[in-house]
Order: structure tokens, then C-alpha cells, then sequence
């Protein structure tokens, strides 16, 4: 039967051992070898150390936690991690895991492994002897401050365990728990900032049941949910909807604050039914009152389908795109004003004609800039693209975001896109026919 021993530190030789200069016994005979060996193991594990901790990844840090016991010891190596007062089996096994001690023992270990106490000051391991077999077998804490992140297991045939390697062991866990520390505490705050940017992240209102629409939010990077890319959509009098398209400096959290301001300042302002540009204007003006309000680009387009007609209005920001009946697309002009919260105005409405069977597209201009390449060009790409006749609004987002390849972009992408559709009134009757009339 398997047991653990706790080990003992083997005491300091006496002051009276040490020879003249400070040296220890042996010192003298070997001299410039020694040292030059000393050098060596030294450098070798500065690298190994600098080899453990190179992510704010956990489960990365335990695996190169792992690889770095086996290189230093030989045999094979596993963590068990704590989360609360919860202990996993064998995570991130490196070497052949049959070597390893049975995962009970290791578990049973973990739990008598705590912080210990301050006075105590026993050694930061346990050893491992098994009956029948030659070989050595280990258990390191990986304790950090007053927080403990589980175990070390480690294990050999062969050779029993010496202390140097079991006091380097220690200190490979040693290092990796300070990195697992501050990985968690990233974590958590990472964890914290995405339910944040996802409250920030709210849903476009409804439009008029006359208008279909989609949308797409596309955040550059795997850390970011959101940035300060947003679109939206406001109903409005006599079934007209305006639809909108906004794109704040920066990236990021804070990015995405500014972002929700503005789309506050716009459901607000947008309820008195102004005209685009006016509703430009004074969006301008409440961003500039504010000192540290990040500017912002904006495009509003307010369709009216009983009319045929789109009025567009431009506060720094890129043209939309329409798409014929015929599937060839381009590119609407509208008046361009200065960015939002510079308070210069001189903001101006343009008209446009917009059939039932059209699509207007709005976006960000993360959707079609690339490194290195003029602006021009970018959208000469975008109203290059030819769609298929009688396309819905999420087919035309899914071939754009296709054509473009959208998941290598360097920005964040909002885009919208919206077709207007007559509401037919039924026929006289209709509501009373059912089943019985028939």
C-alpha cells in the first residue's frame, strides 16, 4: 500500500564547517569547474522558470508548468486544480500518466496540503513511496500568498528522488502559482468587462412592420464583445423608420460607454421627429458640452416606404450602399459634416429614391478598410459586389460579410441592412372569413 511521507529539511552544517572566506567543504578542490557548472544549472533554469507563465491562460500555465517538471526531472508530471473547495482529476499530464500515483492519493494530498501555518514552516512537498517498485513520486503545493490553486504531481521509475530536484520542483510550483494568480484575477476582471460590454451591447428598437432588417456586430479581436460600433433603429410618425449607423474613436470598454451615451442622446432627440440633419445637429451639440466625450461618426437614413423615398444625413461617416432589384449595388452620396461632439454643425439631408424590392446597407468602415489602402478603393470593393435577385436583407449581410472576409478585419464591424415592403390592405372580408364561412 501506498503512503505519503512528509519530508524533513535536512539541517544547515554548522558555521564551524565552513572554511576561511566563506567557502564550504569541497569549494577549494574544484574551483573554476565548479563554478563554471554552477553558471551553467543556474542559466538552465532561469529558462525554465522564464518558460512558466508566458499567458494569462490557466490551463496554458499548468501545462507549461508540466513540461517544465519533466524537462528539469525526467518522468511525468500532472496538476490538480482547485477551484473553491472543489479538486479536479489529472489536468495538463505531460510524459506517460501511468507513472503517476494513483489520483486518489494525489487528491487526498491536495486537501492536506493547505496554506500552512505561518510557525510551521514545513516543506513545500510531499514524497511519494510505493511498495514493490523502485522510483520516487512527489506533491507540491501551488500556493500563492494565503490562496492555494491545487497541486503538482510528479513521478519517475527508477532513481530515487534527490532533494535538489525536489527543492527545484517546488519551486516550479512555486512560480506557477504566482502566474495562475494574477491569470484568475484577469479573468475575473475579463469576466466582469464582458458583462458589461454585454448590457452595452443592447438590441437595435423595432421598426415599422413596412421595413425588413438586419444586423450584424462583428468585434475585432477575441477579448472585445464590444467596441464602439453600433446601429439602431427608431420608429417613427406616419410608418417611417430611421435607421442608423455610429462609430465611436477608439476601441474597447470605454469605447463602448461613449457608444451607449450616444445612442442615448439619439432615442432621446429622435422622438421629436426632426429631420436627419437637425437631428445631427443636436446630437453635436449635447456631445460637445461634454469635455470628455469621444467623437464620433453617425449616419442616419430615414426611410419612408409609402413614399419610396430614403433622407440620408452624414456626421463624418461613410456612405450607405444600395442594392438594386437587378442584384448590381452602389453608392448613394450624401452630405458629409464634421464628426459628433466637435460642435462645429454644418450638418445638410439629401433624397434618394428607394423601391419596395431595394436594399440600403449602412455600415462601419471597419467593414471595408484595409491596411495600406485608400479609402476610395475600399468602397469601389464593396459596390463591386454583385447579389442575387430577390435576396433577403440576412443573405445580402451573409454575402458581404463573406466576400469581404469579415473575420480578418482590424476593426470592429456594425453593418444593417433594410428593405422596405408595401403593406397591402386585405380584401374586403378577409377578417370575418374563417373556417365556418368557407
Amino acid at each position: 500500500m501506498a503512503r505519503w511521507i512528509r519530508s524533513r529539511r535536512r539541517p544547515l552544517p554548522p558555521h564551524g564547517d565552513r572554511r576561511r572566506g566563506g567557502r564550504g567543504p569541497g569549494e577549494d578542490e574544484h574551483g573554476p569547474e565548479e563554478a563554471a557548472g554552477a553558471a551553467a544549472r543556474l542559466s538552465a533554469l532561469r529558462e525554465t522558470l522564464a518558460g512558466i507563465g508566458t499567458t494569462l491562460d490557466a490551463a496554458a500555465i499548468c501545462a507549461e508548468l508540466t513540461r517544465a517538471a519533466v524537462r528539469l526531472a525526467g518522468g511525468a508530471a500532472a496538476v490538480i486544480r482547485r477551484t473553491g473547495d472543489a479538486l479536479s482529476g489529472y489536468d495538463a499530464v505531460t510524459g506517460d500518466g501511468g507513472l503517476l500515483p494513483d489520483a486518489r492519493w494525489a487528491i487526498a494530498a491536495a486537501h492536506d496540503m493547505g496554506v500552512p501555518a505561518a510557525d510551521a514552516g514545513p516543506d513545500p512537498w510531499l514524497e511519494h513511496a510505493a511498495r514493490g517498485r523502485t522510483g520516487a513520486a512527489l506533491c507540491a503545493s501551488l500556493t500563492s500568498g494565503d490562496d492555494s490553486y491545487g497541486v503538482l504531481v510528479w513521478a519517475r521509475s527508477g532513481d530515487p528522488l534527490r532533494r535538489a530536484e525536489a527543492e527545484l520542483l517546488a519551486l516550479l510550483a512555486e512560480r506557477a502559482a504566482s502566474h495562475l494568480r494574477h491569470a484568475l484575477a484577469y479573468e475575473q476582471v475579463s469576466r466582469t468587462a464582458g458583462d458589461l460590454q454585454r448590457a452595452l451591447l443592447a438590441e437595435p428598437g423595432r421598426p415599422h412592420p413596412n421595413l425588413d432588417v438586419a444586423v450584424r456586430y462583428l468585434p475585432a479581436g477575441r477579448r472585445t464583445l464590444v467596441g464602439g460600433d453600433w446601429c439602431e433603429t427608431v420608429r417613427l410618425h406616419f410608418g417611417r423608420t430611421l435607421l442608423v449607423v455610429g462609430d465611436v474613436m477608439g476601441h474597447g470598454l470605454e469605447s463602448a460607454v461613449d457608444m451607449s451615451a450616444y445612442r442615448s442622446f439619439l432615442r432621446y432627440i429622435a422622438s421629436a421627429d426632426l429631420p436627419p440633419h437637425r437631428v445631427l445637429r443636436q446630437m453635436d451639440d449635447v456631445a460637445a458640452r461634454e469635455d470628455e466625450r469621444r467623437p464620433a461618426t453617425c449616419l442616419l437614413a430615414r426611410v419612408d416606404p409609402g413614399r419610396g423615398q430614403v433622407t440620408l444625413a452624414s456626421a463624418g461617416h461613410l456612405p450607405p450602399v444600395l442594392i438594386g432589384e437587378d442584384g448590381t449595388a452602389r453608392l448613394l452620396p450624401v452630405p458629409v459634416g464634421p464628426p459628433l461632439a466637435t460642435g462645429l454643425g454644418g450638418y445638410e439631408s439629401a433624397n434618394h429614391r428607394l423601391a419596395p424590392d431595394e436594399i440600403l446597407v449602412l455600415f462601419t468602415d471597419g467593414l471595408v478598410e484595409r491596411r495600406g489602402e485608400d479609402i476610395d478603393h475600399s468602397l469601389a470593393r464593396l459596390a463591386a459586389l454583385r447579389f442575387t435577385a430577390g435576396d433577403g436583407v440576412e443573405a445580402v449581410l451573409d454575402t458581404i460579410l463573406g466576400r469581404l472576409d469579415v473575420r480578418h478585419a482590424e476593426d470592429d464591424v456594425a453593418i444593417l441592412a433594410a428593405r422596405p415592403h408595401i403593406r397591402r390592405a386585405p380584401p374586403p372580408g378577409a377578417e370575418t372569413r374563417g373556417p365556418a364561412a368557407r
